[in-house]
């Protein structure tokens, strides 16, 4: 009789990741291919696809007890092999499975027949897609169709057999895709075309690809697991972000005062948008700064806000002296309007840390003299942190929203290339990207970020860590800001809590938890 499941260790069973673990080691598919030739070439035969299966099987069994009926949807390659190892496994231990595989038996890959022929031998119920009926509403269904690197859109019987996995889930069955969702475009994290898996969990198997963390990748991966087969892996392509140190987390020392702690500048609001400045503001103090000043672009407005007397007012702030700029932080754009350009170049030109964000990102991308002061700022010592949405990001990049989209690593590393600045591509799996730097991918955060005012609430919060900590780069100062920016959503949700977080309530959840 063969041994229990968690008796039959390879390596460590997978393990769930999280946003409050890493960092971990992202691999595109180029490296991914480079990690699995280095694997295979000090393994002994079919050790992988073993470890593969064997793991996938193990997953299945933790996540999804109590299991019955468990059907996989193989396909032609090495993924419909790992399906073929994990079958063997789960039917040793007592569960109904049934393989649906599409494949041509003369031209399988050679460990997945070795997979294959096992499983027959093993009694595990093989047939070919189309034939027979599917299984009387299986608890689980896994995705073992498409793996690493596939590049066009799903057809044929793929795509017939990715519509019978996405009416199961439809029907309340569980899904669990084997390394990736089938469909879905593992460098990019966008589907491939009109049929994407929508897993329940998925299980990365020798390296995590970066789609799965970023664009609709973490909409369609579910909880994403990880086994590395016990196998090493080549230099990442990019990072996923971890938790900050406890360094960000401890208070001031005790012999702190205001002025140790820096001072932020919050350049924007012009009329009717007067709260992005002040939301801004007020995060930067949330964040720690010593003392935060708006400098509000609507001439009209009150330069008194009640709720937060602590922050004081400083018109026409770019108009001092050098000296003055020299020493701030500054936070500029948040809702600027047409009015910020007026402050630009002198911010620009003087600020040693600057944070640009929303109508300030639009302003450069409208004037070319501008671009040039911005791409000068490395050069002269000055450090830039750009905060783009994907309209804003491809205004800059002079493309259009649509392709920042497809390739959310590439256009923030572009960006950051371009501008020689760090730059946060905003959305589901941020992008953190600096020259000559390896990307990040946030983790945290979720769709309660989506509203009104949250990205000044970032950008203001940024501020805030770099007032207190000048020394720090560009590119460490997004990582930890986009982090906690993201937890404090994803805390509102663990607590509960359903809906948007409203922009005035994330900077109270960022006090809280920061």
């Amino acid at each position: 009789m063969a041994p229990p499941l968690h008796e039959r260790a390879h390596a460590p069973a997978p393990v769930a990741l999280d946003a409050l673990h890493g960092p971990w080691p992202l691999h595109d598919v180029a490296a991914s291919r480079a990690s699995e030739a280095a694997a295979l070439a000090g393994a002994a035969p079919h050790r992988l696809m073993e470890a593969a299966g064997l793991g996938v099987a193990r997953l299945a069994l933790a996540r999804f007890a109590p299991l019955g009926r468990v059907e996989i949807l193989a396909g032609p390659g090495n993924n419909g092999g790992d399906g073929f190892v994990a079958a063997r496994h789960l039917h040793a231990a007592g569960l109904g499975v049934r393989v649906r595989w599409i494949g041509d038996e003369a031209r399988v890959p050679a460990d997945a027949r070795v997979a294959l022929q096992r499983a027959r031998e093993a009694g595990v119920a093989i047939e070919p897609w189309g034939a027979g009926t599917p299984h009387d509403r299986p608890e689980l269904v896994v995705d073992a169709l498409l793996g690493l690197g596939t590049r066009r859109a799903p057809e044929g019987a793929i795509a017939a057999a990715i519509d019978a996995i996405c009416a199961a889930a439809a029907d309340g069955r569980a899904v669990l895709a084997v390394d990736l969702p089938s469909g879905l475009d593992s460098d990019t994290g966008q589907p491939l075309g009109e049929r994407c898996v929508r897993a329940d969990a998925t299980l990365a198997l020798l390296t995590l690809k970066p789609g799965l963390f970023t664009g609709r990748g973490r909409d369609h991966a579910g909880q994403v697991w990880f086994d590395d087969l016990g196998a090493g892996a080549t230099p990442p392509t990019a990072w996923l972000s971890g938790a900050p140190g406890a360094a960000w987390l401890r208070g001031a020392d005790h012999a702190a005062h205001k002025g140790s702690q820096g001072d932020v500048v919050v350049i924007g609001g012009a009329p009717g948008m007067v709260g992005a400045a002040w939301l801004a503001a007020r995060a930067a103090l949330a964040a720690g700064a010593g003392r935060v000043y708006t400098s509000l672009l609507d001439a009209d407005a009150s330069r008194f806000d009640s709720a937060r007397p602590e922050l004081m007012s400083r018109p026409g702030w770019w108009r001092l002296a050098p000296s003055t700029m020299s020493t701030a932080t500054v936070v500029c754009g948040c809702g600027g309007g047409e009015q910020v350009r007026e402050a630009l170049p002198a911010v620009l030109a003087q600020v040693p840390r600057l944070v640009l964000d929303a109508d300030g990102l639009n302003a450069v991308a409208a004037e070319l003299a501008l671009q040039e002061l911005l791409r000068t700022r490395a050069a002269r010592g000055l450090a830039t942190l750009l905060t783009p949405h994907p309209l804003e990001a491809a205004r800059l990049l002079g493309t259009l929203a649509t392709r920042v989209q497809a390739n959310r690593l590439a256009a923030a590393s572009a960006l950051a290339e371009r501008y020689r600045a760090s730059v946060v591509l905003k959305g589901s799996g941020s992008v953190i990207a600096s020259a000559a730097a390896v990307p990040a991918v946030n983790p945290t955060g979720n769709a309660a970020l989506a509203t009104a005012g949250t990205g000044d609430v970032l950008a203001g919060w940024a501020g805030g860590l770099w007032a207190r900590r000048p020394h720090a780069s560009a590119h460490e100062i997004a990582a930890v800001a986009t982090w906690q920016h993201g937890r404090a959503a994803d805390r509102q949700r663990l607590a509960g809590r359903q809906g948007p977080l409203r922009a005035g309530d994330l900077v109270e959840a960022l006090a809280a938890g920061g």
